[in-house]
C-alpha cells in the first residue's frame, strides 16, 4: 500500500473502487487500522472511491512525537486529500474517526459532503479515565489493557462466536506505537466540539451502537440533537458497530450516502 509522506507525519493508505466514482474516505478508531473497515469495502468499492488510512501512531503510519489534537487528526485529512486529488468527500468516522468527521465538518467544511459519525462523541469519556488509560500505556504497553479493551469494543456473545476476530483485533492494538496510542488518547480526551455542533451544514447520520459503553446511544443523540437534520440509527451491537453488524452497519451507510 502507498505511503504519504506529508509536513510531520508518514500515513499509510489504500485506495478502491471506480477511478470515476464519488470519493467516500474511512477513518479507524482508535486502536484499529485501516482493515478495520474490511466487513464494507467490497460492497463500498462498487459504487465509490475508497480512501482507507491508519490514522497516525497506527498500522502502518509513522508516529510523531506528541503532542497531538484532534485538529492535528483532521489536518491529516485534510493534506491526505490534497495528496491524493480529491476535492470534496463523503466521510465516515468511527469513535476517534468519527471526532475527526466533526472536526473535518467544522473547519474545512467545503471538503465534506455527506457525513456518517459511529459509535463516536462530541466529547467522550472523563479526564481521569483517559489519564489511568495513558499511565497503564506508558507503564506496563498496551498488551496490559487489551483484554479490557476487547470487552469494551464487542459483546460477549460476538466475543464467545469469533475467537479468530479477537485475536486479530487484539494484534491490531497490541501492535500500535505506544506514544502514538498515548497522544491519540489525549486528543480524544481534550476534544470537546459540543458547543460548535449546531455549525454542522454536512447532511449527518449518527450509528450507535445499543450496547456501547465508551460511547452510548445517549452520545449520538446528543449529537442529532445539535446538527440540523441529522438522523439517528441503533444497532444491536457495541463499540464496533461495524464489524459486529456489518450487514446492518453497511445498509445504513448506503442509504444515507445514496439519499
Amino acid at each position: 500500500m502507498p505511503h504519504a509522506d506529508l509536513a510531520h507525519v508518514r500515513l499509510n493508505y489504500r485506495v478502491d473502487g471506480p477511478p470515476h466514482a464519488p470519493w467516500l474516505t474511512l477513518s479507524n478508531s482508535l486502536g484499529t487500522d485501516l482493515d478495520m473497515w474490511a466487513p464494507q469495502v467490497p460492497a463500498l468499492i462498487e459504487r465509490f472511491r475508497v480512501l482507507r488510512y491508519d490514522v497516525r501512531g497506527h498500522g502502518a503510519s509513522s508516529a510523531p512525537p506528541p503532542p497531538y489534537s484532534i485538529a492535528t487528526l483532521a489536518n491529516d485529512v485534510v493534506a491526505l486529500l490534497d495528496l491524493v486529488g480529491v476535492e470534496r468527500t463523503h466521510f465516515c468516522g468511527l469513535s476517534m474517526g468519527g471526532m475527526t468527521g466533526i472536526r473535518l465538518a467544522l473547519a474545512s467544511p467545503d471538503r465534506i459532503d455527506r457525513l456518517v459519525l459511529a459509535s463516536t462523541g462530541a466529547q467522550i469519556g472523563s479526564a481521569d479515565a483517559w489519564n489511568a488509560r495513558i499511565s497503564a500505556v506508558h507503564t506496563t504497553g498496551l498488551a496490559s489493557i487489551a483484554d479490557t479493551i476487547m470487552e469494551r469494543w464487542f459483546t460477549r456473545a460476538f466475543r464467545e462466536a469469533n475467537p479468530r476476530e479477537m485475536a486479530r483485533f487484539k494484534d491490531v492494538l497490541v501492535k500500535c506505537a505506544p506514544d502514538g496510542y498515548a497522544a491519540c488518547c489525549a486528543a480524544v480526551r481534550d476534544y470537546d466540539a459540543r458547543p460548535e455542533l449546531a455549525a454542522i451544514r454536512a447532511p449527518t447520520l449518527a450509528i450507535a451502537g445499543t450496547h456501547d459503553p465508551g460511547t452510548p446511544p445517549s452520545s449520538l443523540r446528543a449529537i442529532v440533537e445539535r446538527v440540523q437534520g441529522a438522523r439517528f440509527v441503533e444497532l444491536d451491537a457495541s463499540h464496533l458497530s461495524n464489524v459486529e453488524q456489518p450487514t446492518d452497519f453497511l445498509a445504513a451507510l448506503i442509504g444515507h450516502l445514496d439519499a
